[in-house]
């Protein structure tokens, strides 16, 4: 990219290719040959690099060409009066510009290449004939090139590459600077990642670091001997864990709505991506002879379709995504609650802590297999759901495959807590959860893409001395666009087509969000271990995606979204858990009678619940700036088009009246 403020292009795709035994006599036949030269002529900056196993292409694109697609593409952009309009070259300053001065943020600049080299199609007439290795390959007319060569195993893999200035920048002030521990350059995130990973940063720096009160009204309370006021510690704590989760929801949506305003960010949808929005009027249509009542009949007519069919689409997709969820709720209830009970049971009735350790070992990799298979029949059922886009398709998949993970993640807590119990079983599970088990997946997430990457180095190395016929000398890998490549991408352990890597973080998030919040009258240290937890994995997580991942493919979602429902859903399941919990607990202790008590219990949990529901009516969504600012823009840009379309309806109808007069 040129243009942005450096003096040398900035690469940002690479183009990874095998490498050929002999080149072709005729580089004008030479599939890769061509391929370059393609990518010149559309305007991309090329640089090849060869590597031990395979060779790259680099891409980079100057600023004229990207603001150039911007207006193939009819992109529109915010402008300086608060108007989003169509993005045009000529009027480039009219168009407000990124934090750090770019003129396109980097989800656009992606979607720009993308469209720059997957639409060099054969505008010939006739098949023209490339060649790979003594292998001909036709490439027809119409057809895109590079998707031509991904058929034929050409191009391996097409994929974005880091900014080593700017990833250095971002280890020494993100994923190295312990000296702040939520404290995070969100700006600098979106930059460099995009949209939903800055947005996923942003939250959990802000879950962590409101966690603090939970974590330190936790420790009072196990820490301090209250005296006879004791025995109103728990119920205290659960009504202010109760109050601030849901203040904190509902000021991160807050937080939310003041970022994407920030970063020039339209978030207000008018209308669902994918739908047409009706009949409009074009140019050629006004300037032809047609009285108004025409007009009008045939608006009135296109709208009754519109409405007809938007009607259709929205029941028959409803039903689909009904049948769907009842096929994955069944499943669950024939399939994993027996097994689940099952081990909770055997868990309970078992004495010994090596049949115990055993017992978990094997569940552990039995439920691993169980929910990946899970996951797939999901991705399946939702391929045959009527959604309009793919950000409604990975929601989708996020509802059914919390599902699975709920069952397999609460049921033997809530065995533990209200069937039997036993509240000293059901803290050393939670401990166990808590510290162990993310621990473990701390190491496994941050270990295993290391261990991914060395493992393809190790076999491009044997394959390497193999085709040497020797077997001494280090082979180094010089280039850094080859070391990327070696690496894991940012995917999603489920449904990888639909979702990315922060489908798994946002997982680990609501399960432990869950944990916390629906047994915290168990154990209010939970929330301590939590905040530990956390701040490490802010770390962690920007480790893993500096140094460990690829660069991940920009995702333009702009809320966490069906994770927050997900996480209210919590709220809602902790209110009445932990009311539960206070209920067995004192009537075992005999710390009251449960007449008195049961009554107190449920009308506190209806009380928070109310409140629970009340708060989102006392506390907008938006700050009062950010809604200032959009209001000031609505109006704006009402005016501006208030006065285009008094003018179209005056020319035309002078043109209606002077044909009029000419009859």
């Amino acid at each position: 990219m040129v243009g942005h403020g450096e003096e040398e292009p900035v690469y940002e795709i690479a183009v990874a290719v095998p490498k050929r035994r002999a080149k072709e006599r005729d580089e004008s036949e030479d599939c890769v040959e061509v391929l370059v030269e393609e990518f010149r002529k559309v305007g991309l900056i090329t640089e090849r690099v060869v590597g031990i196993a395979d060779e790259f292409i680099k891409l980079a694109a100057p600023l004229e060409i990207l603001g150039r697609t911007a207006a193939e593409l009819c992109m529109k952009k915010p402008t300086h009066i608060g108007m989003d309009l169509q993005f045009e070259w000529e009027d480039v300053h009219a168009f407000v510009r990124q934090p750090d001065g770019s003129l396109f943020s980097w989800c656009e600049r992606f979607h720009f290449y993308r469209h720059l080299i997957y639409g060099i199609v054969n505008k010939s007439r006739s098949d023209i004939i490339l060649k790979w290795d003594a292998k001909e390959i036709h490439w027809e007319p119409g057809e895109p090139l590079l998707q031509r060569l991904e058929s034929e195993s050409v191009v391996k893999q097409v994929f974005p590459i880091h900014v080593e200035a700017k990833r250095k920048e971002l280890l020494r002030s993100w994923a190295l600077n312990w000296l702040d521990f939520t404290r995070q350059p969100i700006d600098d995130i979106y930059l460099y990642f995009g949209t939903k990973i800055a947005v996923y940063f942003a939250f959990l720096g802000m879950y962590t670091r409101w966690m603090m009160f939970p974590a330190g009204l936790g420790l009072i309370s196990q820490l301090i001997d209250f005296g006879p006021f004791q025995f109103l510690v728990l119920p205290i704590f659960f009504v202010c864990i109760t109050l601030w989760a849901v203040v904190f929801f509902q000021f991160w949506k807050r937080k939310n709505s003041a970022l994407l305003t920030r970063w020039q960010i339209s978030y207000s949808v008018g209308a669902d991506p994918g739908y047409d929005l009706g009949y409009k009027l074009s140019g050629k249509e006004w300037s032809s002879i047609q009285s108004p009542v025409e007009i009008a009949r045939k608006e009135e007519q296109d709208r009754r379709k519109d409405k007809e069919k938007f009607q259709r689409e929205e029941w028959f997709g409803a039903f689909l995504r009904i049948r769907n969820d009842a096929i994955v709720i069944l499943s669950i209830i024939c399939l994993q609650l027996p097994f689940e009970l099952a081990y909770a049971h055997l868990y309970e009735v078992v004495e010994s802590d090596v049949i115990k350790f055993g017992l978990t070992a094997i569940y552990l990799v039995l439920i691993q297999h169980f929910t990946r298979i899970g996951g797939k029949v999901s991705v399946q059922l939702i391929n045959h759901e009527m959604n309009v886009s793919r950000e409604y398709r990975a929601d989708s998949l996020v509802y059914k495959v919390f599902g699975l993970y709920f069952m397999q993640s609460y049921i033997g807590l809530f065995y533990h807590a209200l069937l039997h119990r036993n509240f000293m079983t059901l803290r050393q599970v939670l401990i166990q959860r808590l510290i162990i088990s993310e621990v473990l997946e701390n190491l496994w997430e941050n270990s295993f893409p290391y261990l991914k990457y060395s493992y393809k180095k190790h076999k491009v190395r044997k394959k390497k001395r193999c085709e040497k016929g020797s077997t001494r000398g280090r082979i180094q890998f010089a280039s850094r666009v080859e070391k990327e490549y070696l690496k894991p991408s940012y995917s999603a352990s489920i449904g990888d087509e639909l979702e990315d890597g922060l489908f798994d973080d946002f997982l680990e998030l609501a399960l432990q969000f869950g944990m916390i919040m629906m047994f915290a009258c168990a154990f209010p240290l939970a929330f301590a271990f939590a905040a530990l937890n956390n701040i490490t994995e802010i770390r962690t997580d920007a480790l893993k995606l500096l140094v460990m991942m690829k660069r991940p493919v920009p995702r333009a979602a702009v809320t966490i979204g069906a994770w927050l429902n997900i996480f209210q859903f919590l709220i809602v399941m902790s209110i009445c858990t932990n009311s539960a919990l206070l209920v067995c607990l004192y009537d075992q202790e005999g710390k009251w009678k449960i007449e008195p008590g049961l009554a107190a219990i449920l009308v506190m949990e209806h009380v928070l619940l109310l409140i629970k529901f009340g708060v989102s009516r006392f506390v907008p969504e938006e700050p009062a700036w950010v809604r200032a600012h959009r209001v000031k823009n609505a109006t704006q840009a009402q005016d501006v088009c208030s006065k285009q379309l008094r003018r179209t309806i005056s020319a035309g109808e002078k043109l209606f009246l002077e044909a009029t007069k000419e009859d």
